[in-house]
């Protein structure tokens, strides 16, 4: 009989977002609460296109959509990656992000490419502020044309901040830059209260 994980409720998950605080799950379930002190961070109105994804972009290979397989992505984001073991990623977590994005909070960009799910991100949404959560791309440069759609649709509704969490590799190569804490939490209550609509 496995261990009972740690129980989350919308209620909280969205209260801590609405700090800048997220969640982490260990091997056993266990969350923890995270609000580092370089927070990793992209310029939506400085985002440019990188020449090696336009191709991929013209070509047309992909079918971009939003919100049509919410569950689906978060699940597939919850698949431990190669070289790694587990996930951070626990069932409660999983059912309380499916709640935010039911009640509105959260949202997903699904890739498609002859119609099968090949990619995807979501993240939290609280005002003008868009938290990343996490992507994945089953194809080369899936969860990259994710992100430039993620981009157009913050550039285009007004989006203030968008949120990576940590830098690594990955949001660096996207673009992402760190800032002090301090700096975030600044940029983030200027913008958690305004209104900035997810909805095409």
């Amino acid at each position: 009989m496995g261990l009972q994980q740690e129980a989350l409720s919308w209620e909280v998950l969205y209260q801590n977002y609405y700090e800048g605080i997220f969640p982490m799950a260990d091997p056993s379930g266990k969350i923890s609460w995270h609000f580092p002190v370089c927070r990793a961070v992209f310029s939506i109105q400085k985002y440019r296109v990188k020449k090696s994804l336009k191709p991929f972009l013209k070509a047309g290979i992909f079918e971009v959509s939003i919100n049509r397989s919410f569950e689906k992505v978060i699940r597939y984001c919850a698949t431990p990656r190669k070289r790694l073991e587990g996930t951070w990623l626990s069932e409660p977590m999983i059912l309380a992000y499916i709640e935010l994005h039911q009640r509105g909070f959260a949202h997903s960009l699904e890739v498609y490419q002859n119609g099968a799910l090949v990619g995807g991100l979501y993240g939290v949404h609280i005002g003008s502020v868009f938290f990343g959560e996490s992507m994945f791309s089953l194809v080369s440069n899936a969860s990259k044309v994710a992100f430039h759609h993620l981009i157009q649709k913050l550039q285009k509704n007004k989006f203030m901040v968008l949120d990576a969490q940590y830098l690594n590799d990955h949001t660096e190569m996207l673009g992402a830059i760190e800032i002090p804490d301090f700096a975030f939490k600044a940029l983030m209550c200027g913008a958690r209260d305004i209104h900035s609509s997810f909805n095409p």
